[in-house]
């Protein structure tokens, strides 16, 4: 069996990863508070950790993994957006939360295995707000209930700071019921005109870190394999559900594996609304963003994969324009035999993976699988990084336009057959940038049939300079040929007329 390497927040090393049970592989992960648009950086957690959720179900089979990812639809951003637009707040919750399914979905991520909603779980809330009372670790005061900080002597151990430090650093609620300035709220009151749930500390509402204790130990127990997150969620928020789940069921272990992925960033800023460079899934999906395209979904899965998770990751329109095309010579090759790829994922995708998700790796491995005109292996890898060829084949923004020349140039040179010369892009290519280019092929060509190797290679590295690859092909008599692929369909011609 594969061995799966993780790198855990916890310990802070990476190690090897030994679930409590095979045949039941539990992962929970933060999922979304539903108030609106899922932007950028919602999306990167969901697309890291679907990666490790397909990784587990490849090793360890699919009915033996359980994957969690819960939804938020109890909050004060809710209430606060319902507030502004006098919608109900079930009817935001609901459609927000369509729209993030549907996000996601467009970006490659699988459903979970549950997904349970917050306000489904309140009455687990309560009970296990009750034992914490009962067993000294929490307090009542003026309708509030607080954790107290100071009953667990492990507090800040996974982000590695102490109390004071965390005081120091982080905007802490100051008010009169609070024993100690980091205690955090498990229960608060609610007024006449917001959601709330009886209770026996009256009528009231959850905080933000119990929902996810609560659904954890429903779901998947006392103790579980993996918990996931972005990292800005290391402190308060993960932080505050060990402490609670650990004193509410000290018999259990909680989280054994903690796994943060980095922040994102946009053309190397921090993304914001005040800078401009803020946007969200769906914006890039309908081109409603500042490169003013329709970016796929698997494009954009491409660009968080191409950084590994524990690295900060900048989204730049480059990188986009570099998967889209990646992602389509890719999937033209995988249907170029109209044969359905069936077998294992290349042993040394599933290794890179497997090696605390390194995408990154993982991806150059596909390059070089598609290098080797390794069609069926490098369908069958890709799928298991989430992107499905054969479907990216079908897509519009998939479709190569190919134009082939039967000029004679060859025959002038006295060649008795005609080999395949053409021109492959993604766009209409103007008349004369496409007699450009197959003239860059016919030189090109003739030095590979004259064995002038270094005329050749020269020839293809100045092309390249260009944004043209040009590669060889076979046709199925076995004649060779070859294609121009352009990245830029508005290159200026007397650029390519002038090389030789």
């Amino acid at each position: 069996m594969t061995e799966i390497t993780l790198y855990n927040t916890k310990t802070r090393r990476k190690e090897r990863f030994d679930p409590i049970d095979p045949a039941n592989v539990r992962m929970y992960v933060c999922g979304p508070t539903v108030y609106d648009r899922a932007h950028l950086g919602n999306a990167r957690p969901a697309v890291v950790f679907d990666v490790l959720y397909r990784l587990l179900r490849h090793v360890y089979g699919s009915d033996h993994v359980t994957y969690v990812r819960n939804i938020t639809d109890v909050d004060d951003k809710i209430i606060a957006r319902a507030d502004e637009t006098g919608r109900p707040i079930a009817e935001i919750t609901e459609k927000t939360t369509g729209w993030y399914l549907e996000d996601m979905g467009a970006l490659g991520v699988l459903a979970p295995d549950e997904m349970p909603r917050a306000t489904a779980y309140i009455g687990q809330m309560i009970a296990m707000i009750e034992w914490l009372i009962a067993s000294g670790h929490a307090y009542a005061a003026e309708g509030h209930v607080l954790f107290d900080v100071t009953s667990y002597a492990e507090y800040g151990a996974l982000s590695g700071r102490s109390v004071d430090d965390m005081i120091a650093g982080a905007r802490v609620e100051v008010a009169p019921y609070k024993r100690d300035p980091m205690d955090f709220v498990l229960w608060k009151p609610s007024t006449p005109d917001q959601p709330g749930w009886d209770s026996p500390w009256g009528r009231g509402r959850p905080g933000w870190h119990i929902e996810c204790s609560a659904m954890s130990h429903a779901l998947l127990g006392e103790t579980f394999d993996i918990h996931g997150g972005g990292n800005d969620l290391t402190f308060p928020h993960h932080e505050n559900e060990i402490a609670q789940s650990r004193c509410a069921h000290p018999e259990g272990g909680f989280a054994r594996y903690w796994l943060h992925n980095e922040m994102l960033q946009v053309e190397g800023r921090k993304m914001s609304k005040s800078l401009g460079n803020f946007f969200t899934v769906h914006d890039l999906l309908e081109g409603y963003w500042s490169g003013g395209w329709k970016v796929p979904g698997p494009v954009v899965r491409f660009v968080f994969l191409s950084t590994h998770y524990r690295k900060p990751m900048d989204w730049t329109e480059e990188k986009a324009k570099q998967a889209r095309e990646t992602l389509r010579k890719w999937a033209q090759l995988a249907v170029s035999d109209g044969v359905s790829p069936n077998g294992e994922p290349d042993s040394e995708v599933v290794e890179l993976l497997a090696e605390d998700l390194n995408t990154w790796g993982a991806i150059a491995r596909l390059e070089q699988l598609f290098d080797d005109d390794q069609r069926e292996q490098l369908t069958v890898s890709a799928r298991l990084l989430g992107f499905d060829l054969n479907e990216i084949a079908r897509s519009d923004w998939a479709q190569p336009f190919s134009y082939e020349t039967e000029d004679g140039r060859f025959y002038k040179e006295g060649i008795d057959y005609l080999p395949t010369v053409g021109v492959m892009a993604w766009g209409g290519v103007p008349d004369e940038l496409r007699d450009a280019s197959l003239g860059l092929v016919h030189r090109w060509l003739r030095y590979r049939r004259e064995k002038d190797w270094a005329r050749a290679d020269a020839l293809k590295a100045q092309a390249a300079q260009f944004g043209v690859e040009l590669q060889a092909t076979r046709s199925k008599n076995g004649v060779n040929g070859g294609l121009a692929h352009l990245s830029d369909t508005q290159l200026e011609p007397s650029k390519l007329d002038g090389l030789h």
